[in-house]
């Protein structure tokens, strides 16, 4: 009996937490339907709530918004609009933070997030994944000798919540492996493994005689 409840555990736990996650985004996107004038609701109009159409809609708003910004007049709208908010005092702190991150994150041109590397942490000797989000600037770059990298290290199981270390480039090691699969991984608590393997470009053991260990 108590294989059988495990394996339906097993089973049914990442359904209902799918499921979970699922109800919570598309009920979130669905709020995107009280902008809506009040007779053109959904439940006004025909009468009964349609689960799924504000998430419709907020892709389509999203679509709609990048194909009219990618357009010169569109780009000038959006430059405009954003120095309207940057003369705003709290707005402008606010709104050019999230920008720089989103900016950063979201670039195809960029490469924050699409690098999974090896790192030393939290001390020489133990391992652990982090993700490549840049190299330092600013004045932190003046007080740093070498090729440094910034990197993000998340916590497990839930990746949302990390540190953010700076490090040289000769202490890391870049994995041979998506960004998919190193969350996967990490979340699993080195659980679930990735589907393949490649060969280490350099033994952990010849990096740790580099680093001093």
């Amino acid at each position: 009996m108590r294989k059988y409840f495990i394996t339906g555990l097993l089973i049914l736990v990442p359904l209902a937490i799918t499921l979970w996650v699922l109800n919570l985004v598309i009920g979130t996107m669905d709020q995107s339907l009280l902008l809506l004038p009040e007779r053109w609701q959904p439940r006004n109009v025909f009468g009964f709530h349609i689960p799924g159409l504000g998430t419709i809609l907020t892709l389509l708003v999203i679509f709609l918004t990048g194909l009219l910004t990618r357009n010169f007049i569109g780009n000038k709208l959006v430059r405009a609009w954003e120095g309207l908010l940057k003369r705003i005092p709290i707005v402008n702190s606010i709104y050019s933070s999230v920008k720089q991150v989103s900016d950063t994150l979201f670039s195809s041109s960029g490469n924050a997030f699409r690098k999974a590397m090896l790192v030393q942490y939290p001390r020489q000797g133990s391992w652990t994944i982090a993700f490549l989000t840049g190299v330092p600037g600013g004045d932190v770059r003046n007080h740093l000798v070498g090729d440094y990298i910034s990197v993000y290290v998340p916590t497990t199981p839930n990746p949302t919540s990390g540190f953010f270390l700076m490090m040289p480039r000769a202490d890391t090691i870049e994995l041979d492996m998506t960004v998919d699969e190193a969350l996967k991984y990490i979340v699993s608590m080195g659980v679930v493994s990735p589907e393949h393997l490649v060969p280490v470009a350099k033994p952990l053991s010849a990096v740790s005689t580099q680093t001093g260990t």
